[in-house]
C-alpha cells in the first residue's frame, strides 16, 4: 500500500470545484460584467486546469520534504529553504497567477476573485507551507492597488506581479501579539519626505528567504505626534532592499533577520524575527530602515484591514484545503485498508473488509466530508460576494453583497480553522496507529491546520468582530442581511419539497433563534457580559450558516444522478442530523447571560 498520496486526485476534489463553480454559484454569469466579459466557462477552467497541474506537479512533491528539512540559516547567513520551493514558485508566476485576479493594467489576468480562490485552493491543499509566499505577496499587492499611489504600485506592485519580488505583513510585536494597539515600532519623518523605521517585528512569515529579488515588508509603525491606541498608527512600505526611481535595486536596507520561529506546522515556510533600524545596514550612514508612507498618517490599521481581510477569508480557505487533502486520502485508505469483519459475522475465517464497510468509519469519513465540503463551500461563497461587491449591476446590489460579506469574515475565517482542523483530526483516527506516523501525510496535514485557528486573529478576536461589530453594525444591517439571503434559500426549499423542504424548518428556527438571542444578549446593556461568550456565539452563527450553505448545495444538486449527487445529499443529511443540533446548548448560554467566565477569579485556577 502505498503511504503517500501525490495524485491530484488526494490533493483536491476537482469534481467538487466543478460543482461549486458552474452549478451553484454559477460564476459563467460573472462573463456578462464589464469586468470579465474577455472570460468565459473555458478559461476558468483552463485556469483550474492549470492550477491542477503545477500544485500536483511542482508543490505537492516536496510538500513532506519542506516539512522536514525546516529552513535554517546557512553559513553565510543567509536562509536556506527546502531546493524545489523556488522552482515551484518560479512556475506559479510564470502561469500569470500572482496576478490573477487584479487588473490587466498591472499585468493581472483579471479573474473572477471566486476563480482565483478555487485555482489557489489547489495549492493550499498541495503545500501549504509553499502556497505561503505567494498567499502573502497577492494580498500585499492587492492592499497596495487599494491604498497605495500610483507611483507606489509602479514601483512596488508590479514587480509583485511578475513574481521578482515578494511581500509580507508586518503587525504583531513581543509586547504586544495580537494588542496592536500596543506596537511600539517608531517612523521618524525625513526632510526627502520618506522615513526612517526602528523596532522590532514577531512572526513574519516570509520575512527573510532569497526566493525573490526584493522583499517588501508592510509596517504599522507610530510617528513622532501619533495619539495612543489603535488610532495613532501608520503603514509604511519598508523594502528589504531599496529601489531607485528607475526600478533599479539599490543598496540593502536595514532590515535585519533577527532569528527564525519554528513552528509546530507550516515549517516550510521560513518564519523570522525582524529588526528595523539595528545598524547593522545604515542607508546613507543615517540609522533606522528607509520607509515610505502609504495613504495618510495614522490611518494605518484601516489600510492593514485591507490586506487583513483578503487575508482571514484566504485563512479559511487554506484550512477548509487542508481539512479536504486530509479526508481525500483517509477516504483512500478506508477503501484500501482491510481490517476485521462486519458485525454479527458467523466466520472468524472470512476475509477482512476495507475499514470503509464499519460504520463508525464511515460515521468519522461523512463528518469530515459535511465539514470540508460545507468549509470549501462558504469560502468561495465569500470570493463570488466580492465579485458583487465591485462589479455586480447596481450600487444597491454592491453594498448588500459588502454588508453581507463583512458579516461572513469572521466566520469564514474561524468555521473551517475550527471543523477542518477536526476533520484532521478524525483522518489521523480514520488511519489508526498509521494516523500520527510520519510515513502517512495526514499528521502533518493536522499539524500544518491547526496554525489557522491562531492566524490572521483567533478564534476569540473573530468571535469579538462578529458580535461586538458585524451583527449590530448599522442598527442590525448586517445580521438582518444574513438573515434575509438565509430566509430566501429557506423560500426555494420549501417549494422544492422532499428533503430540502424539511431541512428548510429546521434552518428556520435555527435562524430566527440566532436573531432573537442576538438581541437578548445585548439587551443587558453591558458590552462585557455580551461579550462574554462571544466564541460560543461564533460557533452556533459558524454552524447556521454552513448549514444554509448545505441547503444551497442540496438545492442545487438536485435532479442530479450518480454518486455524487448522493454523496451531497447524504452529507446535507449528516449535517443537519449531527450537527446543526449542537447550537441548542450554545444559544441557551448565551440566553442566559452566563458569567461563569467573567466571575472565575485568578486564584481559583
Amino acid at each position: 500500500m502505498s503511504t503517500t498520496l501525490s495524485t491530484s486526485s488526494s490533493i483536491m476534489s476537482r469534481r467538487d470545484l466543478q460543482f461549486l463553480l458552474h452549478e451553484w454559484l454559477r460564476v459563467e454569469e460573472l462573463c456578462e460584467r464589464p469586468r470579465f466579459a474577455g472570460h468565459s466557462r473555458e478559461i476558468f477552467d483552463d485556469v483550474l486546469a492549470l492550477a491542477e497541474r503545477i500544485a500536483t506537479e511542482r508543490f505537492a512533491p516536496h510538500n513532506r520534504a519542506a516539512d522536514a528539512a525546516e529552513p535554517h540559516l546557512g553559513e553565510d547567513g543567509t536562509v536556506v529553504l527546502h531546493p524545489d520551493v523556488a522552482p515551484a514558485l518560479a512556475a506559479f508566476a510564470e502561469a500569470g497567477l500572482m496576478g490573477g485576479g487584479m487588473d490587466e493594467a498591472v499585468g493581472g489576468m483579471q479573474l473572477p476573485g471566486v476563480v482565483v480562490s478555487a485555482a489557489f485552493s489547489w495549492f493550499q491543499a498541495a503545500n501549504v507551507s509553499s502556497a505561503a509566499y505567494p498567499f502573502l505577496t497577492i494580498a500585499a499587492a492587492n492592499m497596495l492597488l487599494e491604498c497605495g499611489s500610483p507611483a507606489q504600485v509602479e514601483r512596488w506592485v508590479t514587480p509583485m506581479v511578475e513574481g521578482r519580488f515578494f511581500g509580507t505583513m508586518c503587525l504583531s510585536e513581543t509586547q504586544a501579539g495580537s494588542s496592536l494597539a500596543d506596537v511600539a515600532t517608531r517612523a521618524e519623518p525625513q526632510p526627502d519626505g520618506t522615513y526612517r523605521l526602528c523596532g522590532t517585528k514577531m512572526w513574519i512569515s516570509g520575512g527573510d528567504h532569497e526566493l525573490a529579488e526584493n522583499i517588501v515588508h508592510l509596517v504599522l509603525a507610530r510617528t513622532p505626534e501619533a495619539p495612543a491606541g489603535v488610532k495613532g498608527i501608520s503603514l509604511f512600505i519598508v523594502p528589504r532592499i531599496l529601489v531607485g526611481e528607475d526600478g533599479a535595486l539599490g543598496e540593502r536596507n536595514d532590515v535585519v533577520l533577527a532569528g527564525l520561529n519554528h513552528k509546530l506546522g507550516f515549517r516550510g515556510t521560513v518564519n523570522t524575527v525582524l529588526g528595523f533600524g539595528e545598524g547593522a545596514h545604515r542607508p546613507g550612514g543615517e540609522p533606522g530602515a528607509v520607509g515610505y508612507l502609504v495613504g495618510e498618517p495614522h490611518r494605518g490599521l484601516a489600510y492593514m484591514f485591507h490586506m487583513m481581510n483578503e487575508a482571514r477569508v484566504g485563512v479559511g480557505l487554506g484550512a477548509a484545503c487542508l481539512g479536504y487533502t486530509g479526508y481525500l486520502k483517509a477516504l483512500q485508505y478506508a477503501r484500501e485498508r482491510p481490517q476485521g469483519r462486519p458485525l454479527g459475522a458467523k466466520d472468524p475465517t472470512a476475509p477482512q473488509v476495507p475499514l470503509i464497510a464499519h460504520a463508525d468509519v464511515r460515521r468519522m469519513l461523512l463528518a469530515q466530508k459535511s465539514w470540508v465540503e460545507g468549509g470549501l463551500a462558504l469560502v468561495l461563497y465569500c470570493g463570488r460576494l466580492l465579485d458583487d461587491q465591485h462589479t455586480a449591476p447596481t450600487e444597491e446590489e454592491r453594498a448588500a453583497a459588502g454588508t453581507l460579506l463583512d458579516v461572513l469574515t469572521p466566520i469564514a475565517k474561524s468555521w473551517p480553522s475550527q471543523w477542518c482542523l477536526a476533520a484532521n483530526d478524525l483522518a489521523i483516527q480514520v488511519h489508526g496507529g498509521y494516523g500520527y506516523a510520519r510515513e502517512y501525510d495526514v499528521e502533518q496535514h493536522y499539524r500544518d491546520n491547526r496554525l489557522n485557528p491562531i492566524h490572521e486573529g483567533t478564534h476569540g478576536i473573530q468571535a469579538l468582530d462578529l458580535l461586538g461589530r458585524k451583527v449590530i453594525m448599522n442598527g442590525g444591517a448586517g445580521l438582518r442581511a444574513l438573515a434575509d439571503r438565509i430566509g430566501a434559500t429557506i423560500g426555494r426549499a420549501r417549494a422544492a419539497e422532499g428533503d430540502a423542504a424539511l431541512y428548510a424548518e429546521q434552518l428556520d428556527a435555527a435562524v430566527t433563534r440566532l436573531v432573537r438571542v442576538t438581541g437578548e444578549v445585548w439587551a443587558t446593556g453591558e458590552p462585557e457580559v455580551a461579550l462574554a461568550n462571544a466564541t460560543a456565539y461564533l460557533e452556533a452563527a459558524g454552524h447556521v450558516v454552513v448549514a444554509w450553505i448545505w441547503l444551497e448545495q442540496l438545492l442545487a444538486a438536485a435532479g442530479g444522478d450518480g454518486d455524487f449527487y448522493a454523496g451531497k445529499r447524504q452529507a446535507a443529511r449528516y449535517f443537519y442530523a449531527y450537527e446543526l443540533p449542537r447550537i441548542g446548548p450554545q444559544l441557551d448560554l448565551l440566553a442566559q447571560h452566563d458569567r461563569t467566565t467573567l466571575d472565575m477569579r485568578d486564584a481559583w485556577f
